[in-house]
């Protein structure tokens, strides 16, 4: 028996909390009782060997015994526990920043040490989800200013790891997103590190849309790469493609995203920081931006497009970057696939140079290839999108991404799913609008991102004239319900490819 009330026998309950540190003790055991601890509290936990803050959910019945705590698998990983181990639950310490994200939400601007004290707290894991979400919510509703996204994006940077790859240039190429299927990032990286530039490639996961860069190369390769592995990758092939998440490269950020993508939120402020943040801290030189413009993409007009771009020049100058901002046309999704393995078959197709490879996408990737080329004076002006296409075109590009693949631990088949079904024309047409927004939310509830072979497989595009009766897309889910779910949400949106009669 445990004389010590603070002190509880370790117990894991196999509940999958996400990322969140959960712990849970019995409502009516000795601890509890002692030091007024309630649901929604947060408590200190100290193992043998780590600390960690979680938020507290109490249990009654049989569950679990009076001097017993239970934790959910990332709580039980984050503390490195073994069954039957002996921890120490103490009152957390108050979290002083939370004065700071309070003063935020009343409408008062923050310097540069609010930001950092914010931050550095995110980060050490002392504040909740529901701390979270009011921080980034009183950041979207008034916006940030830019002393705040260039505060918000050195603290981010500070707060983590940082790379240096002793090379005059180091290349990198982002999208804002919001166009579904615009996977163009693995062909980019094949083609310039083909022609020798240095271009360690970090990528998130999805945040609002139903794949990221991380998500897609995770079907066809290892992305969870460390330190080790990315500098063996660059150092043989010249690039990688991995997920940032796993080198600790402004670990603030992915702590944001995964709030920010059950808010739907995305705003431009933590947007320009969250994009420069990463790509500092990778040790990124030279970056092209890549920025869809479109009624139903993430940037919806000219006008925002402008103040967009005039954010992340700012910001990356005060941090010595070269950056360059591509403009595209975000009226419809590029490519076919909306989903991971959906999308990684198309960038296949594209790097393999099939002759029914979506040449959109593959037009796509050689702009912002050879606008990245060009950036990195690697070729002349004028002469980047050329040499791109020639490296594309004579198979350079396709080995390249091969020998990545294998670089990163091998190369693998993208999944299938096992349940389809198509939608179709209700009535002959050509088609002039295809909703970016809901297409991708038609991916995601049939189960994309987390089900990796989920997501939406596009038959026509914008301009197209069809028949009765044509598919104008097909669901692809893992599971049956995924499907009846997505269907259900298809049914009730009828106008998601718009057409008008011919």
């Amino acid at each position: 028996m445990i004389a010590d009330p603070h002190q509880l026998t370790a117990r894991r309950l196999g509940i999958d909390t996400h990322a969140e540190a959960v712990v849970f003790l019995r409502k009516d055991s000795v601890i509890c009782r002692s030091e007024g601890f309630t649901s929604h509290n947060r408590i200190l936990l100290i193992s043998a060997t780590r600390r960690v803050i979680a938020t507290l959910y109490q249990v009654e019945g049989d569950l679990l015994h009076r001097n017993e705590a239970g934790f959910s698998d990332s709580t039980w990983q984050l503390l490195e526990l073994k069954e039957g181990d002996i921890i120490r639950a103490e009152h957390a310490a108050p979290v002083e920043s939370l004065s700071q994200v309070r003063r935020r939400i009343f409408g008062q601007r923050l310097d540069e040490a609010g930001i950092h004290q914010i931050i550095r707290d995110v980060v050490a894991g002392r504040y909740s989800a529901i701390e979270i979400t009011a921080f980034i919510t009183a950041c979207a509703a008034q916006p940030l200013n830019r002393e705040e996204i260039t505060s918000l994006t050195r603290a981010m940077v500070s707060n983590g790891e940082r790379l240096s790859w002793n090379r005059a240039v180091v290349a990198d190429k982002h999208s804002v997103g919001g166009l579904p299927g615009n996977r163009t990032t693995p062909i980019i990286v094949a083609i310039c590190a083909a022609l020798g530039l240095t271009i360690p490639k970090t990528s998130s996961r999805a945040i609002t849309s139903p794949a990221g860069t991380a998500d897609v190369m995770e079907t066809l390769t290892s992305v969870a790469l460390d330190e080790t592995a990315m500098r063996r990758a660059v150092e043989r092939e010249n690039g990688c493609i991995a997920w940032g998440g796993a080198v600790a490269l402004s670990p603030a950020d992915d702590i944001l995203i995964r709030i920010e993508r059950a808010l739907d939120i995305d705003s431009e402020g933590q947007m320009i920081a969250s994009i420069l943040s990463k790509k500092i801290a990778a040790g990124i030189t030279h970056l092209v931006v890549d920025m869809p413009v479109g009624p139903t993409a993430k940037v919806r007009n000219p006008e925002a497009a402008a103040a967009l771009e005039k954010g992340l020049m700012d910001v990356a100058g005060v941090f010595g970057m070269q950056l360059k901002v591509v403009h595209g046309d975000g009226s419809q999704p590029i490519g076919r696939g909306i989903g991971p393995a959906l999308e990684a078959r198309d960038v296949l197709a594209v790097l393999r140079c099939d002759p029914d490879a979506p040449q959109d996408l593959r037009e796509r990737a050689l702009t912002l290839a050879g606008a990245l080329l060009e950036l990195a004076e690697k070729t002349p002006a004028g002469q980047g999108r050329t040499e791109a296409a020639r490296v594309l075109d004579d198979g350079r590009a396709w080995t390249k991404f091969q020998r990545i693949c294998e670089a990163q631990g091998g190369m693998r088949v993208p999944p299938q799913a096992s349940h389809h079904e198509s939608l179709t024309a209700s009535h002959a047409g050509t088609v002039i609008e295809i909703d970016n927004r809901r297409i991708a939310r038609l991916a995601k509830l049939a189960g994309a991102p987390e089900d990796r072979a989920a997501g939406v497989e596009l038959h026509v595009h914008v301009g197209q004239r069809v028949a009765a009766g044509t598919p104008l897309c097909t669901v692809h889910a893992e599971a049956e319900g995924g499907l009846t779910y997505a269907l259900t949400y298809a049914a009730a949106n009828a106008d998601l490819f718009r057409l008008v009669a011919s």
